[in-house]
């Protein structure tokens, strides 16, 4: 079992536990924490205490992580378009349409059943049965580069560049409308839409800080293809972000049009173009590009 320790700081006065520990490892979900917090895992000032405890200045926090157990998802011999693999990490390039791990209808054909057959028994379980070797996901409908651990030393390290927004993540896409400025950056906090609990905006009062720099690669009559570089890397962040500028992602019929204007787009035009870290056992400087996917491709020799 993996053990963490912490002390509250100031800031963080008065926040619930849950929510706190899900800010903490961002990688990890709050109900990831409530069901630790439920079997005693989790002890303040070496007492256990319940989600809604309310932490305090120099609470001591101490976490402990239980080991990962047999998952009830099955591996499943699915192709995967491997970018780079070494005994740490396993870089994908994600295809349109596949879920990144089981949810709610989605069971089968996601990459965690892929990469579970691929790596066998190598895989990092601090995420949990669900998610193993999952530390960071991209939308079911947007391609491209995304890591895997195979282990928990890797997991961790990984873990904390993402928390400290220091992972290289660059984006391809496009947008409706032509966008007037070369470059640019827009910010505002993401969190839940107030009445589409399935849906992100623009949430300054209870989102989290989100940065998305964004640069102009090609004009066309009445799209705008672009490069994203995040800065921060919120649920539905790019998509949020170019909508709240009027110029939402084509194909993106959640936050842009429903009917889109070209045939058999199956949702937003959004690839996650390069990925880039310091890796976890050689401490020295990865990145990894993926190719764009046919269908932007085709679609960029269209336009």
């Amino acid at each position: 079992m993996k053990t963490e320790e912490f002390e509250v700081m100031g800031e963080q006065d008065g926040e619930r536990l849950d929510k706190y520990l899900s800010v903490i490892y961002p990688e990890l979900s709050r109900s990831f924490f409530q069901k630790i917090i439920k079997d005693q895992g989790i002890l303040v000032n070496d007492v256990p205490e319940k989600a809604n405890y309310r932490i305090r200045e120099e609470d001591v926090v101490r976490v402990n992580f239980p080991d990962a157990v047999q998952t009830a998802i099955e591996p499943e011999n699915i192709p995967l378009d491997i970018l780079y693999e070494d005994s740490d990490v396993l870089i994908v390039n994600k295809p349109k349409g596949m879920v990144v791990h089981p949810s709610a209808g989605h069971y089968t054909g996601t990459l965690v059943n892929a990469v579970m057959y691929h790596c066998a028994d190598s895989l990092s379980g601090i995420n949990g049965e669900i998610r193993p070797g999952i530390v960071h996901r991209i939308d079911m409908d947007t391609t491209g580069s995304l890591i895997v651990c195979k282990n928990d030393d890797s997991h961790v390290k990984i873990a904390e560049q993402i928390k400290e927004h220091s992972v290289n993540r660059i984006y391809e896409g496009i947008v409706c409308g032509v966008v007037k400025d070369d470059e640019g950056t827009v910010t505002g906090a993401i969190g839940r839409h107030p009445t589409d609990r399935k849906k992100m905006a623009i949430n300054e009062k209870n989102g989290k800080p989100a940065v998305t720099h964004y640069k102009v690669l090609k004009r066309f009559d009445k799209y705008t293809y672009m490069q994203f570089k995040l800065e921060t890397g919120r649920t539905h962040q790019i998509r949020v972000h170019m909508a709240s500028i009027g110029h939402p992602l084509l194909g993106d019929a959640v936050y842009g049009n429903a009917k889109p204007a070209f045939k058999h787009l199956q949702g937003q035009t959004l690839h996650a173009k390069t990925i880039g870290f310091i890796h976890p056992s050689t401490e020295k400087y990865l990145e990894v590009s993926a190719p764009l996917p046919e269908y932007f491709v085709h679609l960029l020799e269209t336009l």
